[in-house]
């Protein structure tokens, strides 16, 4: 595998998967958006630079880290709702690109979209 990740594509994998385990214990419509995110996020930087390697995988070993504590607080919480993720400081935003900045934008449109309802109508119903 080429790229700055190759070398380290054990690690890489590893993350991934433990990435993709945590996302098991999230709720359905964030687990699904969030692993569509993470597989998606992997591939596009499968060929990255050596430094642009190394600080996507801190950044993933962040989140890692931060949705594995947060999982684990919310089960010895008695809260009804799940609190996930953070709020981004205005700092981090700025070291953003501006394709990540779209991708943010993106993820956010998806994450707050209304949910469909699907409606059967009578007319509908199969006729022979």
């Amino acid at each position: 595998m080429p790229g700055a990740i190759g070398p380290r594509a054990g690690g890489a994998r590893s993350l991934y998967r433990r990435i993709l385990l945590l996302h098991r214990a999230l709720p359905p419509a964030l687990r699904e958006l969030g692993d569509r995110y993470v597989k998606e996020e992997f591939r596009k930087h499968k060929a990255a630079g050596p430094a642009e390697a190394q600080r996507f995988l801190r950044e993933w070993e962040n989140y890692a880290a931060l949705i594995w504590q947060q999982i684990n607080d919310d089960k010895q919480s008695s809260r009804k709702k799940a609190v996930f993720g953070i709020q981004l400081t205005e700092e981090k935003l700025n070291d953003f690109r501006d394709e990540q900045i779209g991708q943010l934008k993106e993820l956010m449109d998806e994450a707050t979209k209304p949910k469909q309802k699907i409606t059967i109508s009578e007319d509908s119903e199969h006729k022979s």
